[in-house]
Protein backbone atom coordinates (compact mmCIF):
# COMPACT_ATOMS: atom_id res chain seq x y z
CA UNK A 1 0.00 0.00 0.00
CA UNK A 2 1.09 3.57 -0.66
CA UNK A 3 -0.08 6.83 0.84
CA UNK A 4 -2.99 8.67 -0.75
CA UNK A 5 -1.83 10.71 -3.72
CA UNK A 6 -3.41 13.65 -5.51
CA UNK A 7 -3.45 12.47 -9.14
CA UNK A 8 -4.44 14.30 -12.32
CA UNK A 9 -5.45 12.18 -15.32
CA UNK A 10 -5.49 13.99 -18.66
CA UNK A 11 -8.04 12.43 -21.01
CA UNK A 12 -11.45 10.82 -20.52
CA UNK A 13 -11.41 8.07 -23.12
CA UNK A 14 -11.27 4.42 -22.16
CA UNK A 15 -7.59 4.58 -21.15
CA UNK A 16 -8.01 7.64 -18.94
CA UNK A 17 -11.25 6.47 -17.34
CA UNK A 18 -9.96 2.95 -16.65
CA UNK A 19 -6.81 4.40 -15.10
CA UNK A 20 -8.74 6.95 -13.05
CA UNK A 21 -11.15 4.33 -11.71
CA UNK A 22 -8.31 2.00 -10.75
CA UNK A 23 -6.47 4.79 -8.95
CA UNK A 24 -9.61 5.91 -7.11
CA UNK A 25 -10.34 2.34 -6.05
CA UNK A 26 -6.79 2.14 -4.66
CA UNK A 27 -7.55 5.09 -2.39
CA UNK A 28 -6.15 8.05 -4.32
CA UNK A 29 -7.72 11.45 -4.95
CA UNK A 30 -8.23 11.66 -8.71
CA UNK A 31 -9.16 14.52 -11.04
CA UNK A 32 -9.78 13.91 -14.76
CA UNK A 33 -9.27 16.77 -17.21
CA UNK A 34 -11.06 16.62 -20.57
CA UNK A 35 -13.25 19.21 -22.34
CA UNK A 36 -15.20 16.49 -24.20
CA UNK A 37 -15.25 13.11 -22.40
CA UNK A 38 -16.05 9.95 -24.40
CA UNK A 39 -15.65 11.71 -27.75
CA UNK A 40 -12.32 10.34 -28.98
CA UNK A 41 -11.22 7.06 -30.57
CA UNK A 42 -13.18 4.99 -28.02
CA UNK A 43 -16.47 6.30 -29.46
CA UNK A 44 -15.73 4.72 -32.84
CA UNK A 45 -14.03 1.50 -31.69
CA UNK A 46 -15.27 -2.03 -32.32
CA UNK A 47 -14.58 -3.24 -28.80
CA UNK A 48 -13.16 -6.67 -29.59
CA UNK A 49 -11.04 -8.17 -26.83
CA UNK A 50 -9.18 -10.35 -29.27
CA UNK A 51 -5.54 -11.13 -28.52
CA UNK A 52 -5.65 -14.00 -31.03
CA UNK A 53 -7.76 -12.47 -33.80
CA UNK A 54 -5.85 -9.16 -33.67
CA UNK A 55 -2.45 -10.78 -34.22
CA UNK A 56 -0.38 -8.94 -36.82
CA UNK A 57 2.76 -10.46 -38.34
CA UNK A 58 6.09 -9.19 -37.00
CA UNK A 59 4.55 -7.46 -33.99
CA UNK A 60 5.67 -10.02 -31.42
CA UNK A 61 6.41 -7.40 -28.69
CA UNK A 62 2.66 -6.67 -28.63
CA UNK A 63 1.59 -10.25 -27.97
CA UNK A 64 2.46 -10.41 -24.23
CA UNK A 65 0.57 -7.16 -23.65
CA UNK A 66 -2.48 -8.41 -25.53
CA UNK A 67 -2.58 -11.79 -23.81
CA UNK A 68 -2.14 -10.28 -20.35
CA UNK A 69 -4.78 -7.64 -21.16
CA UNK A 70 -7.31 -10.37 -21.97
CA UNK A 71 -6.41 -12.16 -18.73
CA UNK A 72 -6.91 -9.01 -16.66
CA UNK A 73 -10.06 -7.76 -18.40
CA UNK A 74 -12.60 -9.53 -16.15
CA UNK A 75 -11.08 -7.62 -13.22
CA UNK A 76 -11.71 -4.31 -15.00
CA UNK A 77 -15.29 -5.33 -15.78
CA UNK A 78 -15.79 -6.36 -12.14
CA UNK A 79 -14.27 -3.11 -10.87
CA UNK A 80 -16.63 -1.09 -13.10
CA UNK A 81 -19.60 -3.08 -11.78
CA UNK A 82 -18.49 -2.42 -8.22
CA UNK A 83 -19.34 1.27 -8.68
CA UNK A 84 -21.93 1.30 -11.48
CA UNK A 85 -24.73 -1.06 -12.57
CA UNK A 86 -24.60 0.26 -16.14
CA UNK A 87 -24.18 -2.25 -18.95
CA UNK A 88 -20.73 -2.69 -20.48
CA UNK A 89 -21.69 -4.97 -23.36
CA UNK A 90 -19.20 -7.58 -22.13
CA UNK A 91 -19.74 -10.86 -24.00
CA UNK A 92 -17.75 -14.09 -24.06
CA UNK A 93 -19.03 -16.13 -27.03
CA UNK A 94 -15.71 -16.02 -28.91
CA UNK A 95 -14.90 -15.21 -32.52
CA UNK A 96 -15.28 -16.96 -35.85
CA UNK A 97 -12.76 -16.04 -38.56
CA UNK A 98 -13.80 -16.87 -42.12
CA UNK A 99 -12.21 -16.91 -45.57
CA UNK A 100 -14.23 -15.92 -48.63
CA UNK A 101 -12.28 -17.80 -51.31
CA UNK A 102 -9.34 -20.18 -51.69
CA UNK A 103 -6.74 -17.40 -51.61
CA UNK A 104 -8.28 -16.09 -48.39
CA UNK A 105 -8.29 -19.66 -47.06
CA UNK A 106 -4.54 -19.87 -47.63
CA UNK A 107 -4.09 -16.64 -45.68
CA UNK A 108 -6.28 -18.00 -42.88
CA UNK A 109 -4.27 -21.24 -42.72
CA UNK A 110 -0.99 -19.33 -42.52
CA UNK A 111 -2.37 -17.06 -39.83
CA UNK A 112 -3.62 -20.04 -37.81
CA UNK A 113 -0.15 -21.62 -37.92
CA UNK A 114 1.36 -18.32 -36.75
CA UNK A 115 -1.16 -18.06 -33.90
CA UNK A 116 -0.46 -21.64 -32.80
CA UNK A 117 3.26 -20.89 -32.88
CA UNK A 118 2.64 -18.14 -30.30
CA UNK A 119 0.48 -20.24 -28.00
CA UNK A 120 -2.97 -19.02 -29.04
CA UNK A 121 -6.07 -21.25 -29.16
CA UNK A 122 -7.45 -21.60 -32.69
CA UNK A 123 -9.93 -24.36 -33.57
CA UNK A 124 -10.56 -25.23 -37.25
CA UNK A 125 -14.23 -25.80 -38.15
CA UNK A 126 -15.94 -27.28 -41.15
CA UNK A 127 -18.35 -24.93 -42.89
CA UNK A 128 -21.20 -27.14 -41.70
CA UNK A 129 -20.04 -26.78 -38.08
CA UNK A 130 -19.69 -23.03 -38.51
CA UNK A 131 -23.16 -22.66 -40.03
CA UNK A 132 -24.65 -24.73 -37.21
CA UNK A 133 -23.28 -22.03 -34.88
CA UNK A 134 -24.11 -19.13 -37.21
CA UNK A 135 -26.78 -20.06 -39.80
CA UNK A 136 -26.55 -16.61 -41.41
CA UNK A 137 -23.04 -17.28 -42.72
CA UNK A 138 -22.75 -17.58 -46.49
CA UNK A 139 -22.71 -21.22 -47.70
CA UNK A 140 -19.97 -20.27 -50.17
CA UNK A 141 -17.21 -19.57 -47.64
CA UNK A 142 -13.90 -21.36 -48.16
CA UNK A 143 -12.72 -21.76 -44.55
CA UNK A 144 -13.57 -21.07 -40.91
CA UNK A 145 -11.73 -21.15 -37.57
CA UNK A 146 -13.00 -20.45 -34.07
CA UNK A 147 -11.14 -18.44 -31.43
CA UNK A 148 -12.85 -19.44 -28.17
CA UNK A 149 -10.86 -17.09 -25.95
CA UNK A 150 -11.86 -13.83 -27.64
CA UNK A 151 -14.39 -11.53 -25.95
CA UNK A 152 -15.98 -8.16 -26.61
CA UNK A 153 -17.37 -5.03 -24.96
CA UNK A 154 -19.63 -2.36 -26.44
CA UNK A 155 -17.26 0.65 -26.26
CA UNK A 156 -19.91 3.37 -26.02
CA UNK A 157 -21.73 1.50 -23.26
CA UNK A 158 -18.51 0.60 -21.49
CA UNK A 159 -17.10 4.13 -21.47
CA UNK A 160 -20.41 5.48 -20.15
CA UNK A 161 -20.31 2.83 -17.43
CA UNK A 162 -16.72 3.77 -16.61
CA UNK A 163 -17.67 7.46 -16.43
CA UNK A 164 -20.49 6.66 -14.00
CA UNK A 165 -18.24 4.35 -11.99
CA UNK A 166 -15.55 7.03 -11.71
CA UNK A 167 -18.08 9.56 -10.45
CA UNK A 168 -19.39 7.07 -7.88
CA UNK A 169 -15.82 6.33 -6.77
CA UNK A 170 -15.21 10.02 -6.06
CA UNK A 171 -13.31 11.02 -9.21
CA UNK A 172 -13.62 14.74 -9.96
CA UNK A 173 -14.07 15.91 -13.57
CA UNK A 174 -12.85 19.23 -14.95
CA UNK A 175 -14.02 20.22 -18.45
CA UNK A 176 -10.78 21.85 -19.48
CA UNK A 177 -7.99 20.97 -21.88
CA UNK A 178 -4.49 20.74 -20.44
CA UNK A 179 -1.58 21.96 -22.55
CA UNK A 180 1.17 22.10 -19.91
CA UNK A 181 1.43 19.67 -16.99
CA UNK A 182 3.15 22.35 -14.93
CA UNK A 183 -0.24 24.08 -14.69
CA UNK A 184 -1.64 21.19 -12.66
CA UNK A 185 -1.38 21.25 -8.86
CA UNK A 186 -1.42 17.45 -8.57
CA UNK A 187 1.42 15.39 -7.10
CA UNK A 188 1.22 12.92 -9.98
CA UNK A 189 0.01 13.31 -13.58
CA UNK A 190 -1.01 10.61 -16.05
CA UNK A 191 -1.18 11.72 -19.70
CA UNK A 192 -3.91 9.60 -21.36
CA UNK A 193 -4.94 12.11 -24.00
CA UNK A 194 -4.64 9.93 -27.11
CA UNK A 195 -3.48 11.98 -30.09
CA UNK A 196 -3.72 15.10 -27.95
CA UNK A 197 -0.74 13.90 -25.89
CA UNK A 198 1.60 15.10 -28.65
CA UNK A 199 0.60 18.71 -27.89
CA UNK A 200 1.10 18.59 -24.10
CA UNK A 201 4.26 20.21 -22.80
CA UNK A 202 6.04 20.69 -19.51
CA UNK A 203 7.25 17.14 -18.93
CA UNK A 204 10.19 16.78 -21.34
CA UNK A 205 13.19 18.99 -21.99
CA UNK A 206 12.90 19.98 -25.61
CA UNK A 207 10.07 19.32 -28.05
CA UNK A 208 7.44 16.71 -27.26
CA UNK A 209 9.02 13.31 -28.11
CA UNK A 210 5.78 11.45 -28.84
CA UNK A 211 5.53 10.49 -32.50
CA UNK A 212 1.78 10.03 -32.69
CA UNK A 213 -0.13 9.95 -35.96
CA UNK A 214 -3.87 9.68 -36.68
CA UNK A 215 -4.88 6.47 -38.46
CA UNK A 216 -8.48 6.91 -39.61
CA UNK A 217 -11.01 4.10 -39.74
CA UNK A 218 -14.57 4.07 -41.10
CA UNK A 219 -17.05 2.14 -38.93
CA UNK A 220 -20.71 1.35 -39.64
CA UNK A 221 -23.65 0.77 -37.31
CA UNK A 222 -26.65 -1.26 -38.52
CA UNK A 223 -29.86 -2.39 -36.84
CA UNK A 224 -30.99 -5.98 -37.31
CA UNK A 225 -34.74 -6.12 -38.12
CA UNK A 226 -36.91 -8.04 -35.68
CA UNK A 227 -37.56 -10.93 -38.04
CA UNK A 228 -33.80 -11.59 -38.31
CA UNK A 229 -32.82 -11.07 -34.70
CA UNK A 230 -30.39 -12.35 -33.57
CA UNK A 231 -28.57 -12.32 -36.87
CA UNK A 232 -25.26 -13.35 -35.27
CA UNK A 233 -24.21 -14.64 -31.87
CA UNK A 234 -20.43 -14.53 -32.32
CA UNK A 235 -18.12 -11.83 -33.51
CA UNK A 236 -17.33 -12.76 -37.14
CA UNK A 237 -14.10 -11.59 -38.71
CA UNK A 238 -13.41 -12.27 -42.34
CA UNK A 239 -11.01 -11.93 -45.23
CA UNK A 240 -12.52 -11.00 -48.57
CA UNK A 241 -9.99 -10.72 -51.38
CA UNK A 242 -7.39 -10.27 -48.62
CA UNK A 243 -9.29 -7.34 -47.09
CA UNK A 244 -10.12 -7.71 -43.39
CA UNK A 245 -13.64 -6.98 -42.17
CA UNK A 246 -15.42 -7.62 -38.87
CA UNK A 247 -19.06 -7.93 -37.81
CA UNK A 248 -19.90 -7.46 -34.14
CA UNK A 249 -23.38 -8.32 -32.81
CA UNK A 250 -24.63 -6.22 -29.90
CA UNK A 251 -27.13 -7.04 -27.20
CA UNK A 252 -29.33 -4.11 -28.22
CA UNK A 253 -30.01 -5.59 -31.67
CA UNK A 254 -27.44 -3.51 -33.52
CA UNK A 255 -24.46 -4.68 -35.53
CA UNK A 256 -21.09 -2.95 -35.90
CA UNK A 257 -19.13 -3.39 -39.14
CA UNK A 258 -15.57 -2.19 -39.50
CA UNK A 259 -13.07 -1.01 -40.14
CA UNK A 260 -11.05 0.63 -42.87
CA UNK A 261 -7.56 1.95 -42.20
CA UNK A 262 -6.18 5.03 -43.91
CA UNK A 263 -3.74 7.85 -43.22
CA UNK A 264 -5.10 10.55 -45.50
CA UNK A 265 -5.93 13.26 -42.92
CA UNK A 266 -9.64 13.07 -43.90
CA UNK A 267 -11.67 12.81 -40.69
CA UNK A 268 -15.04 11.97 -42.27
CA UNK A 269 -16.43 8.66 -43.57
CA UNK A 270 -15.43 8.00 -47.16
CA UNK A 271 -17.97 6.70 -49.68
CA UNK A 272 -15.50 4.09 -50.93
CA UNK A 273 -14.82 2.85 -47.42
CA UNK A 274 -18.51 2.54 -46.58
CA UNK A 275 -19.14 0.69 -49.85
CA UNK A 276 -16.20 -1.65 -49.27
CA UNK A 277 -17.30 -2.54 -45.75
CA UNK A 278 -20.89 -3.23 -46.78
CA UNK A 279 -19.87 -5.21 -49.85
CA UNK A 280 -17.42 -7.41 -47.92
CA UNK A 281 -19.80 -7.91 -44.99
CA UNK A 282 -22.58 -9.01 -47.36
CA UNK A 283 -20.20 -11.53 -48.95
CA UNK A 284 -19.86 -13.13 -45.49
CA UNK A 285 -23.42 -12.67 -44.18
CA UNK A 286 -25.80 -12.00 -47.10
CA UNK A 287 -28.75 -11.10 -44.84
CA UNK A 288 -27.00 -7.84 -43.95
CA UNK A 289 -28.63 -6.41 -47.09
CA UNK A 290 -31.91 -6.40 -45.17
CA UNK A 291 -30.57 -4.53 -42.11
CA UNK A 292 -31.33 -0.89 -41.31
CA UNK A 293 -28.43 1.54 -41.78
CA UNK A 294 -27.93 3.72 -38.69
CA UNK A 295 -24.68 5.61 -39.14
CA UNK A 296 -21.18 5.75 -40.53
CA UNK A 297 -18.47 7.41 -38.43
CA UNK A 298 -14.73 7.81 -38.58
CA UNK A 299 -12.35 7.62 -35.64
CA UNK A 300 -8.68 8.56 -35.48
CA UNK A 301 -6.58 5.90 -33.78
CA UNK A 302 -3.40 7.21 -32.11
CA UNK A 303 -0.62 5.28 -33.86
CA UNK A 304 3.11 5.20 -33.10
CA UNK A 305 5.98 4.39 -35.53
CA UNK A 306 6.19 0.79 -34.27
CA UNK A 307 2.47 0.45 -33.36
CA UNK A 308 3.37 -0.15 -29.70
CA UNK A 309 1.92 2.11 -26.99
CA UNK A 310 3.82 4.69 -24.99
CA UNK A 311 3.46 3.54 -21.37
CA UNK A 312 5.91 4.49 -18.66
CA UNK A 313 7.15 7.02 -16.14
CA UNK A 314 9.09 9.95 -17.62
CA UNK A 315 10.01 11.92 -14.52
CA UNK A 316 9.20 12.11 -10.83
CA UNK A 317 5.75 13.55 -11.50
CA UNK A 318 4.54 12.32 -14.91
CA UNK A 319 3.42 8.99 -16.36
CA UNK A 320 2.52 8.74 -20.06
CA UNK A 321 -0.10 6.26 -21.29
CA UNK A 322 -1.10 6.73 -24.92
CA UNK A 323 -0.52 5.52 -28.49
CA UNK A 324 -2.58 2.34 -28.22
CA UNK A 325 -3.49 2.41 -31.93
CA UNK A 326 -5.98 -0.40 -32.82
CA UNK A 327 -5.73 -2.04 -29.40
CA UNK A 328 -6.92 0.70 -27.06
CA UNK A 329 -10.05 -1.12 -25.89
CA UNK A 330 -8.23 -4.41 -25.23
CA UNK A 331 -5.16 -2.82 -23.63
CA UNK A 332 -7.23 -0.65 -21.27
CA UNK A 333 -6.85 -3.31 -18.58
CA UNK A 334 -3.04 -3.17 -18.92
CA UNK A 335 -3.07 0.63 -19.01
CA UNK A 336 -5.21 0.76 -15.87
CA UNK A 337 -3.24 -1.68 -13.74
CA UNK A 338 0.24 -0.75 -14.88
CA UNK A 339 -0.61 2.95 -14.97
CA UNK A 340 -1.73 2.84 -11.34
CA UNK A 341 1.40 0.93 -10.36
CA UNK A 342 3.59 3.48 -12.13
CA UNK A 343 1.82 6.33 -10.35
CA UNK A 344 2.54 4.59 -7.06
CA UNK A 345 6.20 4.14 -8.17
CA UNK A 346 5.91 0.38 -8.00
CA UNK A 347 7.35 -2.07 -10.49
CA UNK A 348 4.58 -2.76 -13.04
CA UNK A 349 3.06 -6.25 -13.20
CA UNK A 350 4.16 -6.56 -16.84
CA UNK A 351 7.47 -5.92 -18.59
CA UNK A 352 7.00 -2.56 -20.33
CA UNK A 353 10.47 -2.29 -21.86
CA UNK A 354 9.02 -2.26 -25.40
CA UNK A 355 6.72 0.64 -24.46
CA UNK A 356 9.40 3.13 -23.34
CA UNK A 357 7.93 6.59 -23.76
CA UNK A 358 10.93 8.42 -25.26
CA UNK A 359 12.10 5.65 -27.61
CA UNK A 360 11.35 7.77 -30.70
CA UNK A 361 12.79 11.02 -29.38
Amino acid sequence: MTRELDVAVIGAGIIGLSTALTLADRGHSVTVYDPAPLSGASHHAGGMLAPAAEVVYKQEPLFPLMLRAAEWYPELIELTGKYSPAHTGYRIEGTLVVARDRADREHLDNLRAYQHEHGMDVDPLTLRQARSLEPALSPALAGVVRLPGDRQVQPRQFTRALLAACAAAGVRFVSEAVTDVRDLPAEQVVICAGLGARDITGWYEGSNPLRLRPVYGDVLQLRVPAHQHPLLGHVVRGYVESRPVYLIPRGDGTLTIGATSREDERPHPQAGGVHQLLRDAIEIVPAIEDCDFIEATTGARPGTPDDLPYLGRVNDKVVVSTGYFRHGILLASVAARCGAELVEKQSPSLDLAACTVVRHA
